[in-house]
């Protein structure tokens, strides 16, 4: 369909590989003394890891080869999958439960969390659409409305979990995809009020929620409960300084910032690499951003280029509200650091959607 370039965008793979060797690291730093502690072996955590990178880097370099309009073919399919997967997890005995939210299925000695396959089959889903009806996304009837519908209602699956991280990263996403197809602000307005009235409504009827929002304005109100993590995030932070404690010296990982090796992983790499070692990683995070914007911009049809949008979109965000939350600016909300937390199904997805991106980067013209 298109003239192919003969190689891949290189800064993206250095910057994708650096990353997952930086988290590799880290997931074993971080988690050695808890795996010990929990299933008598400090490398644990690391080797699952390792084989989630290994299964991952394996999807990047195949799906790279594989034309990027083919999932323009499947996206209806990937979608329906997708739908099928978050109904089977709501099941009780099928969906397996884990810090009070119901969002994996159990496979083997692994598990997958469905809500990650859905980010990336919606953003698809969505590239197709907006492609195809971008003349109509101006009108709040015709293509805002339309466009939306489906986003909420994979929200709504999600939130039956309950996992509310998740699924604003998936909203959020999207809404950048629809605001770069030329929808109206006023309209994005007008929905975003609504939008909030609806934030409020889930707040206030889960109690926990509730907690999280007054332990990040005050977490000394109660910082043996729900300002536990985010005080011990900072106690973390703090003491790194500008070159850290040194690798491996965390003093944090010990018991008080619980599951570091997960959400609050950016915290440990700060204490232990300091103020140098976050701005290093941040730094590959923005290359990545910048990349994948030049891909975007120079992808040679709409589809392509609403893909591309949506993937790095998808993980900008998510770096954001991740380093946010350990910092303190944002409520705890269970997001993920990409490339460095532990996790099979946000690791693997990830270099998948990097995998699509690399592949449209070598049919973009930039």
């Amino acid at each position: 369909m298109f003239k192919k370039k003969a190689q891949p965008d290189y800064l993206l793979i250095v910057s994708t590989l650096l990353l997952l060797t930086i988290g590799l690291i880290m997931v074993y730093s971080a988690s050695a003394i808890w795996a010990d502690f929990r299933f008598h072996d400090p490398f644990f955590f690391a080797k699952r890891q390792l084989l989630f990178a290994g299964v991952g880097v394996f999807a990047m370099f195949f799906i790279m080869n594989v034309d990027y309009w083919v999932w323009q073919k499947w996206s209806k399919v990937l979608l329906i999958i997708c739908f099928i997967l978050l109904i089977l997890v709501l099941i009780p005995g099928v969906g397996l439960v884990r810090g009070g939210a119901r969002s994996w299925l159990g496979v083997g000695a692994f598990s997958i969390q469905p809500s990650e396959f859905m980010k990336i089959a919606m953003i698809i889903f969505l590239a197709r659409y907006l492609s195809q009806h971008q003349k109509k996304i101006t009108s709040l009837r015709k293509g805002l409305i339309p466009s939306l519908s489906l986003v909420l209602i994979a929200f709504a699956f999600i939130m039956l979990q309950p996992d509310l991280g998740t699924g604003a990263v998936m909203v959020c996403t999207c809404i950048v995809m629809i605001f770069i197809a030329g929808a109206r602000i006023l309209h994005f307005f007008s929905l975003g009020l609504i939008g909030l009235i609806g934030l409020a409504g889930l707040i206030i009827s889960a109690p926990y929620r509730i907690k999280r929002i007054t332990s990040y304005l005050d977490p000394w109100s109660d910082p043996l409960g729900s300002g536990f993590q985010i005080i011990q995030s900072l106690y973390a932070i703090g003491p790194g300084g500008l070159m850290g404690l040194g690798l491996g010296q965390s003093r944090q990982k010990f018991f008080y910032l619980p599951e570091p090796q997960t959400d609050f992983i950016f915290a440990v790499l700060v204490e232990e690499l300091g103020f140098l070692g976050g701005v290093f990683v941040l730094a590959l995070f923005c290359i990545m951003l910048w990349r994948g914007i030049s891909i975007a911009s120079g992808a040679p049809d709409l589809f392509g280029s609403f893909l591309a949008i949506g993937i790095i979109g998808m993980l900008a965000i998510q770096v954001f509200i991740n380093i946010s939350v350990v910092i303190g600016l944002l409520p705890v909300t269970g997001i993920t650091l990409p490339f460095l937390s532990y996790g099979g199904s946000s690791l693997t997805l990830m270099l998948f959607s990097i995998g699509i991106l690399l592949n449209i980067s070598r049919y973009a013209r930039y």
